[in-house]
């Protein structure tokens, strides 16, 4: 039997110490309280262009990034705005105006965090936000009352925005009209000469937040008229929008606002698979204006939504984190525009 010698075991290389300040500073030919400024963005101090790309230059190649804890210990609050994951299946519209938002809020040089709590909500789950000291929160009016208002101040939050169809006690707020879609989207189709219209009510948790409202909205589009509104509860699954589309006869609807382009498209394929003529049969609407309702024949028709433009709410954001005691605002966010294409 061969016997292999023991290898003696390989030094460990002794760990690399983390690049400072210092570091850049003397590989920039600068001091330190220059690399401060440039790679905290301050506007305080001039510093020329040709010196600031120098500091990061000389950052890049050190691999140095600032301390986040140390400059908020420094600043005496930290640079992180908190936003909660949405609890409700969030679709293009809302995820473009999450994007710009963040892109916004990044150029004011705040970090943008989506938190995920599931199965955590209200006061529970505003302790859970605290913990993690952000300056400004922004969430869903659903997910946050005043006691939860309160528990984020206290925890150092400057700022508080909520968005939702009504405001929240201490917080800003971003009021979204959400019956104004139902009450556009169903006048629509009263004004083409329906009078029995449907209306989708997703089946999906989370959603009746901004379906319960678009329903009351389309109740009140035909008060005192000769329509009727029928709700229309609809998973977004093929196999129920069959289900629906051949309940459709006997149900003796002219017309549906089937909550958004989504679902639109998913119950008018169901309702062309049937044998249902749109519109002659059926006339349908959406919401959101998505690019795929364009491309589909017939064109669908759909309510434009207007969300805030995302450096504007990152405006309000860092004015309200500069000045944390100035009364909250309130500001109408939703703009709701009908466009009438072949579907109605």
């Amino acid at each position: 039997m061969v016997q292999i010698p023991n290898q003696p075991a390989p030094e460990t290389p002794a760990p690399r110490s983390a690049p400072t300040s210092a570091d850049v500073a003397r590989l920039a030919g600068v001091s330190r309280a220059t690399v401060s400024y440039v790679l905290n963005n301050a506007d305080a101090v001039r510093i020329s262009e040709p010196t600031r790309r120098r500091v990061r230059e000389a950052a890049r190649e050190l691999g140095y990034v600032p301390h986040a804890a140390a400059r908020s210990l420094r600043a005496g609050h930290s640079r992180m705005v908190l936003m909660p994951a949405p609890s409700f299946p969030a679709g293009p519209l809302y995820n473009r105006f999450l994007t710009e938002l963040q892109w916004a809020l990044g150029r004011l040089d705040y970090t943008v965090v989506q938190h995920g709590t599931v199965g955590v909500h209200g006061d529970e789950a505003a302790r859970a936000w605290a913990e993690l000291r952000p300056v400004a929160v922004l969430a869903p009016g659903s997910d946050l009352g005043p006691r939860g208002v309160e528990i984020l101040k206290r925890s150092g939050a400057r700022a508080v925005l909520t968005l939702g169809p009504e405001a929240v006690d201490g917080a800003h707020a971003l009021l979204t009209d959400q019956e104004g879609v139902g009450r556009g989207a169903t006048r629509h189709l009263y004004d083409r000469g329906r009078r029995r219209i449907g209306v989708v009510v997703p089946a999906e948790h989370g959603l009746d937040v901004f379906s319960a409202p678009r329903l009351a909205g389309a109740r009140e589009a035909v008060s005192g008229t000769d329509a009727t509104v029928t709700e229309l509860p609809l998973a977004y699954e093929e196999g129920d929008a069959a289900r629906l589309a051949a309940r459709w006869r006997p149900l003796g609807l002219d017309a549906v606002f089937a909550y958004n382009d989504e679902y639109a498209m998913l119950l008018m394929r169901a309702l062309q698979d049937e044998g249902l003529h749109v519109p002659g049969d059926a006339a349908v609407i959406g919401a959101d204006d998505l690019m795929l309702g364009r491309l589909l024949r017939p064109r669908l028709s759909t309510v434009h939504l207007e969300l805030p433009a995302g450096r504007d709410l990152a405006a309000l954001v860092d004015r309200a984190v500069h000045d944390p005691g100035a009364p909250p605002e309130r500001h109408k966010v939703l703009g709701a525009t009908v466009v009438h294409r072949e579907s109605s």
